[in-house]
């Protein structure tokens, strides 16, 4: 069978998870990344309280829909960066509280690790699991990053000051990924601009900085490396057994007017000088014929996640399409070799 196709949340949260499940059953979806804020998942009851993640569940499977995945971006982007104003904005009252920035950090990161627990509940409740997941349960997320603003090098910045960054986040997420472990979850970071890991090199730093450490993996999204001109098949490669969860998002870039550049020129999305923008599924410029493949060659057998995200198209339309554009496009892999029948023994 192909994979399941869910749809992510997160853009969602204007809508109730009550109003989101139907629309997304009546959009195609298998199921849905449940995003940690909105209605959608909450992490605290759903650690705390078994009549939340059942009745949660009921939800999803009354409209026909899974879950594989829960994701903490907006709590994550807080636990690693230099904190400002524009937090307070995505964060809770709770995890912001007087706006001290190392508070915020340190609450954001006991939430993280609170997060564990929730999925590990939620998912120990889904309906005939039977002991055992179909699919390892995955918290997918930010971490941020203290050095992100030394993205370009000046100031000078040499590799002491970088390793910095890299010690921070170990000592940081250290804590966060054994509280995974100890519920048995993965963490799946989408490397993405302003965290700790970006594009292929520096994944590889952040896999060493936690000393490879089992919980520490990726939700690969090529929507962020492909402006970048990073291969995002060859993450796929590399990261083979670090690839926890998959995100479905497009991009298209060099379709600017040549006056914004790849650092976006401090535009607004869907400006029309921009040098690159998301776009629905299959409008843009990646190329998931070759991301299918490589997913099937490393074996990784997790939903795809549609992310949907083109400023200029109606959602309801644009992920309409998107779904079946991801259906259409999916395959299993082969089980038997495509010239096992030229041998005789095999006729």
């Amino acid at each position: 069978m192909a994979r399941t196709v869910t749809l992510f949340t997160g853009q969602w949260a204007d809508l109730s998870i009550k109003d989101l499940a139907p629309l997304a059953k009546k959009m195609g979806y298998d199921g849905l990344e449940l995003a940690c804020w909105g209605d959608h998942f909450d992490v605290d009851q759903a650690a705390s309280s078994a009549k939340y993640c059942k009745e949660l569940w009921d939800l999803l499977d009354s409209h026909g829909l899974t879950c594989c995945a829960i994701s903490n971006h907006l709590v994550g982007q807080a636990i690693c960066d230099l904190i400002d104003d524009r937090h307070k904005s995505i964060l809770s009252p709770a995890i912001w509280g007087d706006g001290d920035p190392e508070g915020v950090r340190q609450r954001a990161a006991k939430q993280m690790a609170l997060a564990a627990k929730a999925a590990r509940n939620f998912f120990n409740a889904k309906p005939g699991r039977k002991g055992k997941d179909e699919f390892p349960a995955v918290v997918n997320g930010f971490t941020g990053s203290s050095i992100w603003h030394a993205i370009y090098a000046f100031p000078p910045t040499n590799q002491a000051f970088l390793d910095k960054g890299y010690a921070d986040f170990a000592k940081r997420f250290g804590p966060i990924l054994e509280a995974f472990d100890k519920a048995n979850v993965n963490f799946a970071l989408e490397a993405h601009p302003t965290e700790i890991a970006f594009d292929i090199v520096s994944a590889q730093r952040a896999v060493a900085a936690v000393k490879g450490h089992k919980r520490f993996g990726f939700n690969f999204d090529p929507s962020h490396f492909g402006y970048q001109g990073v291969d995002y098949v060859k993450f796929i490669r590399m990261f083979g057994d670090r690839i926890f969860h998959s995100h479905i998002k497009d991009v298209w870039w060099g379709h600017g007017n040549g006056e914004v550049g790849v650092f976006g020129g401090h535009t607004d999305f869907c400006d029309a000088r921009r040098y690159w923008d998301f776009r629905s599924v299959g409008r843009g410029d990646i190329n998931f014929e070759e991301i299918i493949v490589a997913l099937n060659d490393i074996g990784y057998r997790g939903p795809l996640s549609v992310e949907w995200e083109d400023g200029r198209m109606d959602r309801v339309h644009g992920a309409t399409e998107a779904c079946a554009f991801v259906k259409k496009l999916d395959f299993a892999p082969s089980k038997v070799a495509f010239d096992a029948a030229f041998d005789k023994k095999n006729q």
